[in-house]
């Protein structure tokens, strides 16, 4: 779930972006490596937090246990109205238009492309979760073994591109263009922390969320150095910064046209597996507030028959295709991603709080601690303040949209319906079984 998560669209068309913010193959290879690193630290605290609170709703929970109610009700309403919704439904679109490569889709096509195969990954999700991780397995291999094979392609008949005479490393990178080029690198690798709000349905989740998150992450970075390699050594550098679609002319470089067929049908399977992930872990949040009595007790149901928060996936998967329909999903998400950093950057910080507490035990322990974890939450904020500095108007506007949670959670606190009895859960039946037994 971590890497197929992970490896969507970004990694086949973000290296452009990153080479024009550091033009420099040196400098490409430190943002990625950046990047990847940052990701496994956060990785490495996010263990910590999953093997203390092994319960449903993963980043929510975290706040919500180490801080209060209100921060996590913020992760939940950004999540649900913006930032998990609107990758979705921008994900989908992305798998639309490549469908297009093969089919000709007018704009209206395209978007009942994208809304049927979001209403399809979640009718998979809705019967039962292990359906879902089955397919997720499934396209997760998948996607590894096709990189794989673009590596190896290259490596076998690929020919070096010319190379240019460049100026040196430290005269091309400029603190505040590499910090921008990590942050775009670490959208690739969004999603790492998702596996966490499946913890009531994961088996032995002490230990199996923790090594699902350490060793997702390192292999999704060796995965995107290796890529990244392919594409400067095939192109130029100039081409690699210029390019739309980056991965595609890297192939045609190799076998021609028949190149950018084959790329098209990765990027259709890697975004359908990892809208999969992305469909799975959502509605976990939301369940888990419904629980709480954050959101509409009916939220909280549970399918008798499949265990699954049926209700909840249903209502995300409304709200995501009402995101493609209008196609309000990318002023909404490209406002309010960067603000997942904030909470991020909370959630690592809250191991300095939690570790003094008498009731807190972890069966996992953060290596490094406290440097690995203050690097990140350093990191974390550079990255807000770097965004908010270099656009403040869309970066107000993101705050904006994320601070109108908190009165929408004072009125609801007021108003709320009594929660739902505690134990209500999503374990399957055999599991409940054991728990009695």
């Amino acid at each position: 779930m971590v890497a197929g998560t992970i490896i969507g669209a970004s990694i086949f068309v973000q290296a452009s972006e990153i080479t024009r913010l550091v033009p420099s193959t040196t400098g490409v290879f430190m943002v990625w490596a950046v990047a990847g690193v940052l990701t496994f630290f956060g990785a490495l605290a996010c263990a910590e937090l999953a093997s203390a609170f092994p319960q449903t709703g993963g980043v929510y929970t975290f706040l919500k246990e180490t801080y209060s109610p209100e921060i996590g009700f913020l992760w939940g309403w950004a999540m649900f109205w913006s930032m998990h919704s609107g990758i979705i439904a921008a994900i989908a679109m992305v798998f639309a238009r490549y469908v297009g490569y093969f089919v000709p889709l007018n704009d209206r096509s395209l978007r009942l492309v994208a809304i049927g195969s979001i209403l399809l990954l979640s009718g998979i999700n809705y019967v039962g979760v292990k359906h879902a991780s089955t397919l997720q397995t499934l396209f997760t291999v998948g996607k590894v073994l096709a990189i794989v094979a673009i590596i190896l392609l290259v490596v076998a008949l690929g020919m070096p591109a010319e190379k240019t005479s460049t100026a040196s490393v430290a005269d091309q990178i400029r603190l505040p263009s590499f910090a921008l080029a990590v942050a775009a690198g670490l959208f690739a690798f969004g999603g790492w922390h998702m596996v966490t709000y499946t913890a009531e349905e994961t088996r032995n989740p002490e230990r199996n969320i923790p090594l699902a998150l350490m060793i997702g992450t390192l292999t999704v970075t060796a995965c995107y150095i290796a890529l990244n390699a392919a594409y400067l050594y095939v192109l130029p550098l100039q081409q690699v910064m210029s390019s739309t679609r980056v991965a595609a002319d890297a192939a045609e470089a190799v076998v021609g046209a028949r190149g950018g067929a084959a790329i098209s049908a990765l990027v259709i399977f890697s975004t359908f597996g990892a809208n999969g992930g992305i469909i799975l872990t959502g509605p976990r949040v939301y369940f888990a507030m419904a629980r709480d009595g954050l959101l509409f007790r009916w939220a909280a149901a549970v399918h008798p028959r499949f265990r699954t928060p049926h209700r909840a996936i249903v209502l995300q998967a409304i709200w995501s295709s009402v995101l493609v329909a209008t196609r309000t999903y990318g002023a909404i998400f490209t406002r309010v991603i960067y603000t997942e950093w904030i909470f991020f950057g909370l959630m690592v910080l809250g191991l300095f709080l939690l570790r003094r507490r008498a009731n807190y035990r972890p069966s996992y322990r953060t290596w490094g601690f406290p440097i690995l974890p203050a690097i990140f939450v350093l990191a974390s904020f550079l990255i807000v303040v770097n965004q908010i500095v270099s656009d403040p108007r869309e970066s107000a506007i993101g705050l904006g949209v994320v601070a109108l949670g908190l009165p929408a959670y004072y009125l609801w606190v007021r108003y709320r319906q009594v929660p739902l009895v505690a134990n209500q859960s999503i374990k399957s039946p055999n599991k409940e079984r054991e728990t009695e037994s």
